[in-house]
């Protein structure tokens, strides 16, 4: 196994994104997160972490494993996830998802009105699918009346951000928003808390991603982690370029049975491909 000679945790990697994110006496830093996005709305007192897998309505449908999903103190949803690469059919699967936190609302018995909590998806993602305005790295998407322009429905919500697209130096941040991207682009590949991170949320952010101070099962889960990273980027560059994969399920076999040789995870085949885990073992 390769040794890294990072300083601080990589934020895309699963290991490193519920770390820091997904464990209760570190849920400050997600809620600080959140509420920057929310800025304009009503903040977040307090997270509950709630089970991160959700299952079909009987044994042969497709699930959802979400990387993090909690509620606030007023009962709305948030599903928060890290995406590494590009899938064809990556806004679906966004709003799959986001119908299994608005099932479960459902309450038994004829008194229901259907009256339903915000459920909001939170998609920080390590590519751009919008290539063609490189200006824009937020997209905030709602039900909206395309006679009027006006929001129609406003309890789903579906945020994503591109952070490749994010280029600002450090010298040029200017609020928690624009720090909070620069450290998804940027925290693994510095080599100390720079000034302009030295307060607030992101001092508490630099010490729980040093690498150092991991216990050695941490840092070989790390590094497991790690690894699968940059396979799986190793493996795009390799075999996927732009448009290869898509389309055609014969690809997306095709893409699945070179990961798998690869030594790719089938987690994150699922990502890559679409394909469901079962398809995967189908294969080896």
């Amino acid at each position: 196994m390769t040794t890294t000679t990072d300083r601080y945790i990589n934020l895309f990697t699963d290991f490193g994104f519920k770390k820091l994110f997904g464990e209760e006496p570190n849920k400050d830093l997600l809620i600080a997160f959140l509420n920057e996005l929310l800025a304009d709305q009503e903040q977040i007192e307090d997270l509950s972490y709630l089970k991160n897998e959700r299952l079909g309505k009987s044994e042969g449908e497709r699930k959802a494993v979400y990387d993090l999903y909690c509620t606030n103190e007023r009962g709305e949803k948030f599903i928060v996830e890290i995406q590494r690469v590009k899938q064809e059919f990556f806004k679906d699967r966004s709003v799959y998802y986001s119908s299994f936190a608005i099932q479960e609302q459902a309450v038994k018995g004829k008194e229901w009105q259907y009256e339903l909590k915000g459920v909001y998806t939170i998609a920080i993602l390590d590519f751009e699918f919008d290539k063609s305005d490189q200006d824009k790295l937020e997209y905030r998407v709602q039900l909206v009346d395309t006679l009027t322009n006006k929001v129609f429905y406003d309890k789903l919500t579906f945020i994503y951000l591109e952070v490749p697209k994010f280029n600002k130096q450090l010298h040029e941040l200017t609020n928690d928003y624009e720090k909070w991207l620069f450290a998804f682009r940027n925290l693994h590949r510095l080599r100390e808390m720079p000034k302009e991170l030295e307060e607030g949320v992101f001092k508490k952010l630099f010490a729980l991603a040093e690498i150092a101070k991991m216990n050695e099962t941490e840092r070989a889960v790390y590094e497991e982690s790690l690894k699968d990273y940059w396979d799986l980027k190793s493996s795009m560059d390799t075999y996927f370029e732009e448009g290869k994969m898509e389309g055609k399920m014969e690809g997306k076999m095709e893409t699945a049975t070179i990961a798998l040789k690869e030594g790719i995870s089938v987690e994150l085949i699922v990502k890559l491909t679409g394909l469901s885990k079962e398809e995967i073992e189908g294969l080896k």
